[in-house]
């Protein structure tokens, strides 16, 4: 299949490049920079120069193409409408592209937006007046594309670790070195499920291969990762003290990310791996953060 990939340079989106291209593909990457162009060309990729907000550009190179992955998002906490509006344009130039083809498109969408402290599965339908409601819009949207005579799947991602990650777990690392202190709220129970992101590519290829219309993946190899684990493991690695917040501390100390640090958000891939018998095989959470990439 000649595959076409936005956020094709991205944390996840360069694994996917990779898989693809491992696996037989052929791969056309969305690339806004000279460096990005650079970076697919080196991979073996061919390039399509544009953004997100080229919807134009989108869907002329989602009609020349087998299928699409869609790992591009406008990361915008400050204008998250915003963020809902290019996503909503993105998808819809992508779905006129291949309506009534039977193509396949892979859309991504996050763990994050299920109903918190309970395990969530694939059959979990986000609440759409819940924490990440555009997000949560954004994957009915997609999911809607089915409709149209699109082979439109979901996959939610956990927390995503490994080499080059820029997100969450390496936000808690520079708190604990600005702070001096690794912290966690409360008693440290609550959950964060989370993938490597080479298991994560590896599903996203067997959807782009094999994923029903309306199908819902969990990217998820640990189900629940306990914060305090987490904060146990960068308290050693940086040598600094592992102490307990009091909610009402947590803003204090973790800033607009409070939310996010102390959110329970358990979640299944059972059926995931069940259905397209996906063997996550890279390390978990706890023994990726060890080592020296996010410490370096």
């Amino acid at each position: 299949m000649r595959v076409f990939v936005t956020g094709a340079t991205g944390f996840i989106g360069s694994a996917v490049v990779r898989e693809l291209l491992g696996a037989g593909h052929q791969v056309l990457g969305l690339a806004r920079s000279d460096a990005a162009e650079a970076a697919l060309k080196e991979a073996g990729a061919e390039v399509h120069r544009g953004d997100l907000n080229d919807v134009e550009g989108l869907r002329g190179a989602a009609g020349a193409v087998d299928g699409v992955v869609h790992t591009g998002y406008n990361h915008d906490f400050s204008d998250m409408p915003g963020a809902l509006r290019t996503e909503l344009d993105v998808l819809k130039a992508l779905g006129d592209a291949l309506a009534e083809s039977g193509r396949p498109l892979v859309v991504t969408s996050v763990t994050g937006l299920l109903a918190p402290g309970r395990l969530g599965t694939e059959e979990d339908t986000p609440d759409p007046a819940g924490p990440g409601a555009h997000r949560a819009e954004a994957e009915r949207s997609a999911l809607a594309l089915a409709d149209r005579g699109v082979r439109v799947s979901v996959i939610r991602l956990p927390q995503v670790h490994g080499a080059g990650d820029h997100a969450f777990v390496p936000f808690l690392i520079g708190v604990a070195r600005d702070k001096g202190v690794a912290a966690y709220v409360g008693d440290g129970t609550n959950r964060w499920s989370s993938v490597h992101r080479l298991d994560a590519a590896t599903l996203y290829r067997k959807a782009v291969e094999t994923a029903p219309a309306g199908a819902v993946l969990h990217a998820v190899a640990d189900e629940g990762v306990p914060l305090r684990g987490i904060t146990e493991v960068i308290g050693r690695r940086l040598d600094v003290p592992v102490v307990s917040l009091a909610r009402e501390e947590a803003s204090g100390h973790f800033g607009w990310m409070a939310a996010f640090v102390g959110n329970d958000n358990p979640t299944s891939g059972a059926a995931t791996r069940e259905r397209y018998d996906w063997r996550p095989a890279q390390p978990g959470l706890l023994a990726d953060l060890d080592q020296d990439h996010y410490f370096g």
